[in-house]
């Protein structure tokens, strides 16, 4: 094979990769905004339950991969009460946000959502010892600018500023900094584990402090609910979604990392926008297919120049760190297979 030939082959495999990744962060953006749609559905025929909602999907998770751990025999690699902390940040971080949308504006939570990158960036380089170079940093500057397009349109159409948008806007800071907890802590698991074991044990300890979550602040709601066919289908159609975001987003935090991930959901906003023009028949403002335009790009740029998503060092090329030598002793005494 000639080197031209080589090298036109190594370039389509890469922008057949860089491709499969951005595909891969918009499919669950998109899945991310139908789980929005379906939450704020069920919301509307009177079931006030987000924890509720997450329950179901967290037991789909551990009716599934566990089902699999069992079937193989699966040893742990990585100590259950790492995979409880990871759990209890997952839920406060989708329990934080969603109650934030009764006190402040839905505007105001897309914006400060975009809190979640900035702490992914902090926690990746502190733990992870991931290095951003400058393009990376501009890719993520101009997904930001893209989503911000859609905020000034959404604040030109006007909207509700809630009931309290102080409380409101603190949850969702401190609701970003769960999530982002939560990724970078999945991203290691699922890059040194086997990806079926950390969405088993994510699904388990999710259930059981979505139980206790739900018990504190949920039962009077419960309680209340009238249940139909339509809330119940609702339901269903919420944990169907919530299974395959989750088994997505394993896929991409091994591939790419949770930085790419969180700025591939800033356009679960866009994505949102369209599914209430499809249901509703909302006209769209031309600045959301120009903030689609600039996210992709930016998301684009990201992905191309993204050199090395793994930085933990290699065995063989030396003693690995100290945060990494007790799960590489135990994968070696319990083979796993990738997700």
């Amino acid at each position: 094979m000639s080197s031209d030939t080589s090298r036109r082959w190594w370039r389509r495999s890469e922008l057949w990769e860089v491709g499969s990744v951005l595909l891969l962060g918009q499919t669950v953006s998109f899945i991310l905004a139908l789980l929005n749609f379906t939450s704020s559905l069920s919301a509307n025929l009177g079931a006030n339950s987000p924890v509720t909602l997450a329950l179901f999907g967290y037991v789909s998770l551990t009716l599934v991969y566990g089902s699999i751990l069992l079937y193989n025999r699966h040893k742990l690699i990585i100590p259950w009460y790492w995979y409880a902390l990871l759990a209890f940040f997952d839920v406060q971080g989708n329990y934080l946000i969603n109650s934030a949308y009764y006190f402040t504006s839905v505007t105001s939570v897309a914006l400060l959502d975009c809190w979640s990158i900035g702490w992914v960036i902090l926690f990746t380089w502190i733990f992870l010892g991931t290095k951003y170079s400058l393009f990376q940093f501009l890719g993520a500057a101009l997904c930001g600018t893209g989503l911000s397009l859609v905020l000034l349109s959404d604040s030109n159409v006007g909207g509700e500023g809630g009931s309290n948008p102080l409380l409101g806007d603190m949850l969702v800071i401190v609701g970003t900094f769960f999530f982002a907890l939560s990724n970078v802590g999945e991203e290691f698991c699922v890059k040194k584990n086997c990806g079926f074991e950390v969405l088993a044990m994510l699904g388990l300890f999710g259930m059981l402090f979505s139980v206790i979550e739900i018990a504190i602040t949920e039962r009077k709601n419960l309680e209340a609910v009238i249940w139909s066919t339509e809330l119940i289908l609702t339901f269903v159609g919420y944990t169907v979604g919530f299974f395959i975001f989750y088994s997505i987003t394993a896929l991409i935090l091994k591939t790419s990392g949770s930085t790419l991930y969180n700025l591939s959901l800033l356009t679960a906003d866009i994505w949102a926008v369209l599914i209430r023009v499809f249901f509703y028949h909302q006209k769209v403002d031309w600045l959301y297919y120009i903030s689609f335009s600039i996210v992709g790009v930016g998301l684009f740029i990201y992905t191309k120049s993204e050199k090395n998503p793994d930085p933990s060092p290699e065995p063989e090329k030396g003693n690995p760190g100290p945060q990494y030598q007790l799960v590489h002793e135990q994968s070696i005494e319990t083979p796993s297979a990738s997700l």
